[in-house]
């Protein structure tokens, strides 16, 4: 098997992370990893926006936690998020947007990093505190948050393999 396979078929989701930060060259490697992602239309609309400080990544868990009412919500307390955020006017936002964040799941695993999709902006973008910590992170107020990464070392030995299913019909 080549290496983007067993890449794709052995990255699991993290959601329990250890306290060890990552590199910022690692980082800019995740962001440009997103950016080359396919973009409907090669329009490429959305946005990376990069949190790094405990404190800007417990204060966004806390408005989520406030707003959904999920009492401690705190987003696996990862060790970065990376937020990529689209024009709520493009028709091909949310897609981009996964693409882009598939590239970051993908691209993390192959640097021994854990990752899982956060998707609880995904209509509370509108709500006022949410809103204003979106402006103070510098994140456009006419782009839509879809889901976001949040990364990190594992704190646990990932050693269970799942066997994915689904159905798929050939004809």
């Amino acid at each position: 098997m080549n290496e983007v396979i067993e890449n794709i078929l052995s990255r699991r989701s993290v959601r329990a992370f250890s306290e060890r930060k990552i590199e910022e060259k690692d980082l800019r490697t995740l962001v440009k990893c997103a950016l080359y992602a396919p973009s409907a239309r090669n329009l490429q609309t959305w946005r990376f926006t990069v949190l790094t400080k405990r404190e800007d990544m417990d204060e966004l868990s806390s408005v989520i936690e406030k707003t959904l009412d999920r009492k401690g919500y705190d987003m696996y307390r990862p060790a970065a998020l990376i937020i990529p955020s689209n024009n709520a006017d493009s028709p091909y936002g949310r897609d981009d947007n996964a693409c882009a964040l598939e590239n970051i799941f993908l691209a993390a695993h192959s640097m021994g990093i854990g990752s899982v999709w956060i998707n609880q902006l995904n209509g509370i973008c509108g709500d006022p505190n949410v809103r204003k910590l979106l402006t103070r992170f510098e994140i456009p107020s006419d782009h839509i948050v879809f889901g976001m990464a949040a990364l990190g070392y594992s704190a646990e030995m990932q050693t269970k393999k799942v066997e994915k299913t689904g159905q798929v019909k050939f004809f």
